[in-house]
């Protein structure tokens, strides 16, 4: 914990003592009340798991994930301004670290730091939310089932088109692998062997994504589909094995043996509507 009382050799700089940052401070006018983060709660960087930008990264790495999750949750709104002196004695770190903290924040799209403004939290419509750790806030905090129902939603919109991309491509090998995949998932369902029948489906996808051809589709899709794991929502296409599921992986096959794109890609979109939880995300006209 950040917070916890430390040995007086700290490195902290002496109350009064702290370096003028290269973030300008928000004027006094917009500092009602105590900060936002007084009073919160200092367990919000216990997560499932560290992320990839703030694992291993000590005080610095803590700092991130404390302010990123704050910033995410609402807890620190948007437009609110961040004074690093406040944040420093907040957190008991230095300016070295609240500084270099508030530059990746801000590489995030969270925060904005301008001359004679200050540093303040940005709207949500500026923030990276394909980045891994902002994804991961999310998935632990009141956005959650938003950031499922966006995700299968893009994922509903990448996979028919990856299908209708295969099936140009003609590679003989990996289309035998598809047809290989769908008869494990086949005996797997016989048996009852869900697990076996959930990792034939997932390289199926793979395999399908790979086919496609189009390496800036591949990325996207393997952040979609880490996304959705961490966020907790179904990850492959049947969240359990049953015929529907089956026969609709064959018929991908068959689509993309006969070079038929159109049929590949409505295939798949049948498929994506089998599984209750995915048929409840496939976009929609919504009132406004």
């Amino acid at each position: 914990m950040m917070t916890a009382a430390r040995p007086v050799e700290t490195g902290l700089a002496a109350p009064g003592g702290l370096d003028r940052y290269p973030f300008a401070e928000a004027p006094v006018a917009d500092r009602v009340g105590p900060p936002a983060w007084e009073g919160a709660d200092t367990e919000l960087g216990r997560v499932g798991r560290r992320t990839a930008g703030s694992r291993g990264r000590g005080l610095h790495g803590q700092l991130v994930q404390q302010l990123g999750q704050m910033i995410v949750s609402g807890d620190l709104g948007a437009d609110r301004p961040l004074v690093p002196e406040e944040i420093g004695q907040r957190f008991e770190v230095s300016r070295t670290v609240v500084r270099e903290s508030l530059r990746v924040l801000e590489a995030k799209g969270l925060v904005s730091a301008r001359p004679n403004v200050g540093t303040r939290v940005r709207p949500v419509s500026d923030w990276n939310l394909l980045d891994p750790d902002i994804i991961e806030w999310r998935a632990f905090g009141p956005q959650r089932e938003d950031q499922r129902r966006e995700l299968s939603e893009l994922r509903w919109t990448i996979e028919p088109l990856a299908a209708r991309l295969a099936a140009g491509h003609g590679r003989e090998d990996v289309q035998q692998r598809l047809g290989d995949m769908v008869e494990i998932m086949g005996h797997a369902f016989a048996q009852g062997d869900a697990i076996t029948f959930s990792r034939a489906d997932a390289e199926f996808h793979n395999l399908l994504i790979q086919l496609a051809g189009n390496r800036m589709l591949e990325h996207l899709s393997g952040i979609v589909s880490a996304a959705l794991q961490v966020s907790g929502a179904p990850a492959i296409s049947c969240d359990r094995p049953s015929e529907p599921c089956l026969a609709h992986h064959a018929r991908i096959v068959d689509a993309l043996a006969a070079g038929d794109g159109p049929a590949a890609e409505a295939a798949m979109r049948q498929l994506l509507t089998v599984q209750p939880e995915v048929e409840r995300v496939v976009p929609a006209p919504r009132e406004h």
